[in-house]
Protein backbone atom coordinates (compact mmCIF):
# COMPACT_ATOMS: atom_id res chain seq x y z
CA UNK A 1 0.00 0.00 0.00
CA UNK A 2 1.47 3.40 -1.06
CA UNK A 3 -0.81 6.43 -1.19
CA UNK A 4 0.79 10.18 -1.83
CA UNK A 5 -1.61 12.76 -0.92
CA UNK A 6 -1.59 16.41 -1.76
CA UNK A 7 -3.15 19.13 0.67
CA UNK A 8 -3.49 22.55 -0.26
CA UNK A 9 -5.30 25.88 1.10
CA UNK A 10 -4.42 29.34 2.25
CA UNK A 11 -2.43 30.21 5.73
CA UNK A 12 -5.19 29.60 8.47
CA UNK A 13 -7.03 26.75 7.28
CA UNK A 14 -5.30 24.19 8.99
CA UNK A 15 -3.52 22.58 6.37
CA UNK A 16 -0.54 21.93 7.85
CA UNK A 17 -2.62 20.79 10.97
CA UNK A 18 -4.59 18.22 9.26
CA UNK A 19 -1.54 16.83 7.66
CA UNK A 20 0.21 16.28 11.16
CA UNK A 21 -3.06 14.48 12.65
CA UNK A 22 -3.07 12.44 9.75
CA UNK A 23 0.77 11.42 9.55
CA UNK A 24 0.24 10.85 13.35
CA UNK A 25 -2.33 8.45 12.79
CA UNK A 26 -0.17 6.75 10.20
CA UNK A 27 3.09 5.95 12.33
CA UNK A 28 0.61 4.81 15.47
CA UNK A 29 -0.71 2.47 12.71
CA UNK A 30 2.30 1.45 11.99
CA UNK A 31 3.08 2.66 8.55
CA UNK A 32 5.77 4.58 7.36
CA UNK A 33 5.12 8.35 6.03
CA UNK A 34 6.97 11.24 4.90
CA UNK A 35 5.56 15.07 5.62
CA UNK A 36 6.38 17.70 3.45
CA UNK A 37 4.95 21.37 4.34
CA UNK A 38 5.61 24.27 2.30
CA UNK A 39 4.52 27.62 2.65
CA UNK A 40 4.30 31.03 1.32
CA UNK A 41 5.81 33.93 4.25
CA UNK A 42 2.99 35.42 5.36
CA UNK A 43 1.30 34.43 8.57
CA UNK A 44 -2.22 34.18 7.78
CA UNK A 45 -3.93 34.27 4.14
CA UNK A 46 -0.73 32.93 2.14
CA UNK A 47 -0.66 29.35 0.13
CA UNK A 48 0.13 26.76 2.45
CA UNK A 49 0.73 22.85 0.87
CA UNK A 50 1.44 20.02 2.50
CA UNK A 51 2.35 16.37 0.79
CA UNK A 52 2.41 12.78 2.23
CA UNK A 53 3.62 9.61 1.29
CA UNK A 54 2.04 7.02 3.24
CA UNK A 55 3.11 3.24 2.39
CA UNK A 56 3.51 -0.16 4.63
CA UNK A 57 7.33 0.06 2.97
CA UNK A 58 10.13 2.27 2.98
CA UNK A 59 9.60 5.65 1.30
CA UNK A 60 12.70 7.22 -0.24
CA UNK A 61 11.31 10.35 -1.24
CA UNK A 62 8.71 13.18 -0.06
CA UNK A 63 8.30 14.36 -3.62
CA UNK A 64 5.68 13.89 -5.29
CA UNK A 65 4.95 15.10 -8.92
CA UNK A 66 1.29 13.77 -9.80
CA UNK A 67 -0.63 12.47 -6.51
CA UNK A 68 -2.71 10.06 -6.00
CA UNK A 69 -5.37 11.72 -3.70
CA UNK A 70 -6.15 15.56 -2.89
CA UNK A 71 -7.73 17.70 -0.65
CA UNK A 72 -8.28 21.25 -1.70
CA UNK A 73 -9.72 23.80 0.73
CA UNK A 74 -10.54 26.63 -1.07
CA UNK A 75 -11.25 27.38 -4.96
CA UNK A 76 -7.29 29.10 -5.49
CA UNK A 77 -6.53 25.30 -4.62
CA UNK A 78 -8.79 23.71 -7.13
CA UNK A 79 -8.14 26.28 -10.22
CA UNK A 80 -3.91 26.23 -8.84
CA UNK A 81 -3.84 22.00 -8.51
CA UNK A 82 -6.45 19.98 -9.57
CA UNK A 83 -4.81 19.46 -12.90
CA UNK A 84 -1.78 17.92 -11.46
CA UNK A 85 -3.91 14.97 -9.84
CA UNK A 86 -3.04 11.46 -11.24
CA UNK A 87 -6.03 10.20 -13.22
CA UNK A 88 -7.76 8.20 -11.53
CA UNK A 89 -6.91 9.81 -8.16
CA UNK A 90 -9.56 11.16 -5.66
CA UNK A 91 -10.04 14.77 -4.89
CA UNK A 92 -11.76 15.88 -1.72
CA UNK A 93 -13.30 19.58 -2.31
CA UNK A 94 -14.64 22.29 -0.15
CA UNK A 95 -17.43 23.69 -1.73
CA UNK A 96 -18.21 26.36 0.39
CA UNK A 97 -15.09 27.85 -0.52
CA UNK A 98 -15.13 27.04 -4.35
CA UNK A 99 -17.10 26.97 -6.82
CA UNK A 100 -17.41 26.54 -10.73
CA UNK A 101 -17.41 23.47 -12.30
CA UNK A 102 -14.48 20.29 -12.35
CA UNK A 103 -13.42 19.25 -15.97
CA UNK A 104 -12.08 16.17 -14.79
CA UNK A 105 -14.08 12.96 -15.32
CA UNK A 106 -10.90 10.62 -15.37
CA UNK A 107 -10.70 10.98 -11.07
CA UNK A 108 -13.38 10.55 -8.15
CA UNK A 109 -14.80 13.72 -6.47
CA UNK A 110 -15.37 14.07 -3.05
CA UNK A 111 -17.54 17.63 -3.01
CA UNK A 112 -18.37 18.57 0.43
CA UNK A 113 -19.40 22.10 1.91
CA UNK A 114 -17.07 21.48 4.73
CA UNK A 115 -16.95 25.36 6.34
CA UNK A 116 -20.99 25.71 6.41
CA UNK A 117 -20.57 21.93 8.30
CA UNK A 118 -17.77 23.27 10.17
CA UNK A 119 -20.17 25.79 10.95
CA UNK A 120 -22.68 24.47 11.64
CA UNK A 121 -21.18 21.94 14.24
CA UNK A 122 -19.88 25.55 15.64
CA UNK A 123 -16.46 26.56 14.80
CA UNK A 124 -15.70 27.35 11.12
CA UNK A 125 -11.84 25.99 12.12
CA UNK A 126 -12.65 22.97 12.21
CA UNK A 127 -13.55 22.59 8.12
CA UNK A 128 -9.97 21.17 7.87
CA UNK A 129 -11.22 18.36 9.65
CA UNK A 130 -14.77 17.65 7.94
CA UNK A 131 -12.09 17.30 4.95
CA UNK A 132 -9.82 15.11 6.46
CA UNK A 133 -12.47 13.00 7.96
CA UNK A 134 -14.00 12.53 4.65
CA UNK A 135 -9.90 11.59 2.78
CA UNK A 136 -9.70 8.83 5.51
CA UNK A 137 -13.69 7.64 4.93
CA UNK A 138 -12.62 7.25 1.13
CA UNK A 139 -9.21 6.56 0.99
CA UNK A 140 -9.38 4.04 3.82
CA UNK A 141 -5.62 4.99 4.13
CA UNK A 142 -6.24 4.70 8.45
CA UNK A 143 -9.20 4.37 10.38
CA UNK A 144 -11.27 6.99 11.90
CA UNK A 145 -10.85 6.30 14.95
CA UNK A 146 -6.95 6.66 14.62
CA UNK A 147 -7.26 9.71 13.53
CA UNK A 148 -9.89 11.09 16.11
CA UNK A 149 -6.94 9.35 18.91
CA UNK A 150 -3.84 11.53 16.68
CA UNK A 151 -5.76 14.71 17.73
CA UNK A 152 -5.36 14.13 21.28
CA UNK A 153 -1.25 13.87 20.44
CA UNK A 154 -0.56 16.85 18.21
CA UNK A 155 -3.16 19.32 19.53
CA UNK A 156 -1.36 21.11 22.36
CA UNK A 157 -3.40 20.52 25.84
CA UNK A 158 -4.49 23.95 25.80
CA UNK A 159 -6.68 22.96 22.79
CA UNK A 160 -8.03 19.70 24.10
CA UNK A 161 -11.53 21.76 24.73
CA UNK A 162 -11.45 21.77 20.59
CA UNK A 163 -11.91 17.83 20.74
CA UNK A 164 -15.12 16.94 20.37
CA UNK A 165 -15.83 19.45 18.13
CA UNK A 166 -12.95 18.07 16.19
CA UNK A 167 -14.13 14.71 16.34
CA UNK A 168 -17.76 15.79 15.58
CA UNK A 169 -16.04 17.21 11.90
CA UNK A 170 -14.15 14.33 11.34
CA UNK A 171 -17.37 11.88 11.63
CA UNK A 172 -19.77 14.21 9.72
CA UNK A 173 -16.94 14.56 6.78
CA UNK A 174 -16.74 10.96 6.41
CA UNK A 175 -20.42 10.24 7.21
CA UNK A 176 -20.77 12.80 3.59
CA UNK A 177 -18.04 10.97 1.67
CA UNK A 178 -19.59 7.40 2.25
CA UNK A 179 -23.03 8.91 1.49
CA UNK A 180 -21.17 10.21 -1.86
CA UNK A 181 -19.27 6.86 -2.71
CA UNK A 182 -22.21 4.54 -2.54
Amino acid sequence: MRQEVFMAGMGGQGVLLAGQILAQAALEAGLELSWFPLYSPEVRGGWVTCTLVIADGEVGSPVVGRPQKMILMDGIAVDNYLDRIHSGGLAIINTSLASGEVNRDDIELVTIPATDIAAQLGSEQATNMVLLGAYVQASGVVELQAVEQALHRVLPERHHDYIPTNVAALQRGAQLAEEQLQ
